[in-house]
């Protein structure tokens, strides 16, 4: 497929993991992709996906240098058609052991910097008819222990998704989120290398996990591209299954 030819596609966080799949994906399929990101080798990890891909370097919590750096890419590029809200930090711990760092840190990254990159993308979007796909989470739907502050992110996070839907509809801009569950990617290792853990989510996902970046990055896609045209403040589940039950465990076989 060439769904994105010459579409420009701006990702945060998308130096591995759910943002690294999405810039391929995006690649793959036609797409001018800036990948933006704080890491250090961040040219380097372009250079390894294939297509037109380039890359800055943003901390997407200074909004001064988000405002700015969207704004050169747009004048560079032409515009900007879809931004991708994938930028994100967790902290697990227990409520009490929660820091201000701890707090701040992710509120100020999941959200404060989705905030940003959105409020700087939407007059470039407004003018490409384009589109905002957010990396919200099953955490932004129902609550986990130990993830005090994730939790409030991505709950902040789903509800922007819709509000922001609302008020960039009649412009032609449409605003969706992806919800994954546990997902292989940098962020979840503390997870996904417990088997012990592992077999709690194996007990409790009809489709068995972690799920692979590349599973987030093909609804990421859909949801970026015409196919889903009519589809805007949608926070859509890529579970494998998990939000399908009422919580209460399995019984029989």
């Amino acid at each position: 497929m060439n769904r994105f030819a010459d579409k420009v596609v701006l990702i945060t966080g998308a130096s591995s993991g759910i943002g690294h799949a999405t810039a391929q994906r995006f690649a793959s399929e036609g797409a001018k992709v800036v990948i933006l990101d704080i890491a250090d080798d961040l040219d380097a990890i372009a250079d390894k996906i294939e297509g037109d891909v380039t890359a800055r370097t943003l901390d997407v919590r200074d909004s001064a240098s988000v405002t700015q750096t969207i704004d050169a890419i747009a004048s560079e590029l032409g515009g900007i058609d879809i931004l991708h809200n994938n930028a994100g930090v967790a902290a697990m711990k227990p409520p009490e052991d929660h820091t201000d760092e701890d707090w701040n840190k992710v509120l100020r990254t999941n959200v404060d910097g989705t905030f940003h990159c959105s409020r700087a993308a939407i007059p470039h979007l407004k003018k490409s008819k384009g589109c905002i796909v957010n990396t919200s989470s099953v955490s932004g739907l129902g609550g986990d222990w130990g993830m005090l502050a994730y939790n409030t992110s991505k709950g902040a996070i789903s509800n922007f998704t819709r509000a922001l839907a609302l008020d960039l509809g009649k412009s032609g801009v449409r605003v969706n989120a992806v919800a994954p569950s546990i997902t292989d990617t940098p962020l979840a290792t503390d997870i996904t290398g417990d088997e012990g853990l592992m077999d709690k989510f194996r007990d409790r996902m009809p489709l068995q996990p972690p799920e692979q970046p590349e599973d987030i990055a093909a609804v990421v896609a859909f949801l970026a591209s015409d196919d889903a045209r009519m589809v805007t403040g949608v926070v859509m589940p890529v579970d494998g299954g998990v939000t399908a039950s009422n919580g209460q465990p399995a019984i029989g076989g």
